[in-house]
């Protein structure tokens, strides 16, 4: 079942990566992104591959594997997939769905055309990543 585009709308305004952007951001969003159902067990990307989008999880969970360990589980509102659009490198994890799940997915050119000329974006994507490195960093030193 595809999201209208109230849906996406009402749904995006939930997402902490977007907060503070602004009705034309989140209305663009809505309307360049689409809606990607994944059966328990697809893999939604793959490490090693270069990336072509961001995907936030919008019903379900996903785990990110990365050299056959779990390194994280996302749920609705969490995204994945974007540093290796900013980068171009290949992904750094392969990650699964973990039963039904479905996900925006926003193109890299759209992603970056938007981190370009949405200071708010950028802002809440590098907060995003220094959280997600601190954690990171906690869990190295326990």
């Amino acid at each position: 079942m595809s999201l209208s585009r109230q849906e996406k709308l009402a749904w995006l305004e939930k997402v902490p990566l977007l907060r503070q952007c602004g009705a034309e951001v989140l209305e663009h969003i809505a309307d360049v992104s689409g809606e990607l159902p994944f059966a328990d067990g697809d893999a939604i990307v793959l490490q090693g591959q270069v990336g072509n989008g961001l995907y936030i999880v919008t019903s379900g969970e996903v785990r990110i594997v990365a050299g056959g360990e779990e390194l994280a589980r996302l749920g609705p509102g969490e995204f994945f997939g974007e540093l290796s659009v900013i980068d171009q490198q290949p992904r750094n994890a392969t990650v699964y769905a973990v039963g039904p799940t479905a996900c925006l997915a926003l193109a890299s050119w759209d992603l970056l055309a938007l981190l370009e000329r949405e200071p708010q974006l950028a802002m809440n994507l590098l907060h995003e990543l220094a959280d997600r490195l601190r954690r990171i960093d906690a869990q190295v030193r326990d």
